[in-house]
């Protein structure tokens, strides 16, 4: 499995940003890809997670209502649009994928050990 994210990068405090995740390898569409962050010397904090399949998606509190997820399955692209950001938004954006294992349990919430595959990390600064 390899995830390819992309996108990130510096926005003013309020202003709106859009991360993608495009998977491949996984053996079957029954899997499910949630994003990450990750401030320094913390653990990764899972912020929301959707099912490819079935289209089920969670959000953690911290950014539900701010962030939001989508899938495009005819691209296998997962992508998260971020508006409305804080400074506190600023750290390190991941995405990962999981396969079938833990069902949807995987995204409630999302861990970080529940997820085998992550695409490389993509910075996010917003300023106040």
């Amino acid at each position: 499995v390899q995830l390819q994210a992309s996108g990130g990068g510096s926005v003013q405090a309020g202003g709106s940003l859009s991360l993608s995740c495009a998977a491949s390898g996984f053996s079957s569409d029954d899997y499910f890809i949630a994003w990450f962050r990750q401030y320094p010397g913390k653990e990764r904090e899972g912020l929301t997670c959707i099912g490819r399949s079935d289209g089920n998606i969670y959000y953690s509190e911290s950014v539900k209502g701010r962030f939001t997820i989508a899938s495009d399955n005819a691209k296998n692209t997962v992508y998260l649009q971020m508006n409305s950001l804080k400074a506190e938004d600023t750290a390190t954006y991941y995405c990962a994928g999981e396969g079938p294992r833990l069902k949807e349990r995987v995204c409630q919430p999302s861990h970080p050990a529940d997820f085998t595959s992550w695409g490389q990390g993509t910075q996010v600064t917003v300023s106040s």
